[in-house]
């Protein structure tokens, strides 16, 4: 199964790639998406969007596993994040890519064991599951990387039956 790990975010959206076969996972592409800060919106969401569909199209992953938005204490940032999402799930779902969501305390869970691990502790995490020399970078790409193998754990890489 081809996982596509999405963490959403207005100036930068983390997206990872991974293979996940008998319980092995191949890194094939990760990386994050960036749009400038003064930049109008609307454009903001497009460069999202647009570049999103277009490593959903290289890639062809099978699935896509998104963070649900964690409520931030700043309500602007928080819509402006939730807009990205929307732009997120509107690529996945655009290309017939079957969509999951978990939320933080899931993702931390599933990699660390426990739902309030710290960040750095899901990082290593991530290198350690995935055989990478370091953490990657920026954290938003070790977060999209982190939302993938959740599910993989998640699902074993299989769809449940419905």
């Amino acid at each position: 199964m081809r996982i596509l790990g999405i963490d959403p975010g207005y100036a930068i959206m983390g997206y990872g790639i991974l293979d996940y076969k008998g319980n092995r996972f191949t890194p094939v592409a990760y990386g994050s998406i960036t749009t400038e800060a003064h930049t109008p919106n609307e454009e903001r969401l497009m460069i999202l969007y647009d570049e999103l569909s277009e490593i959903i199209k290289e890639y062809e992953p099978d699935e896509a596993s998104i963070e649900e938005l964690f409520y931030n204490t700043n309500a602007t940032t928080a819509i402006m994040v939730g807009e990205a999402r929307g732009m997120a799930l509107l690529a996945c779902a655009k290309a017939g890519v079957r969509i999951s969501e978990y939320t933080p305390l899931q993702i931390k869970s599933s990699l660390t064991g426990y739902g309030r691990a710290e960040k750095k502790q899901v990082q290593t995490m991530v290198k350690m599951i995935l055989g990478l020399a370091e953490v990657p970078k920026p954290d938003d790409t070790a977060d999209a990387l982190a939302a993938a193998i959740c599910h993989a754990h998640h699902t074993g890489g299989r769809r449940p039956r419905i």
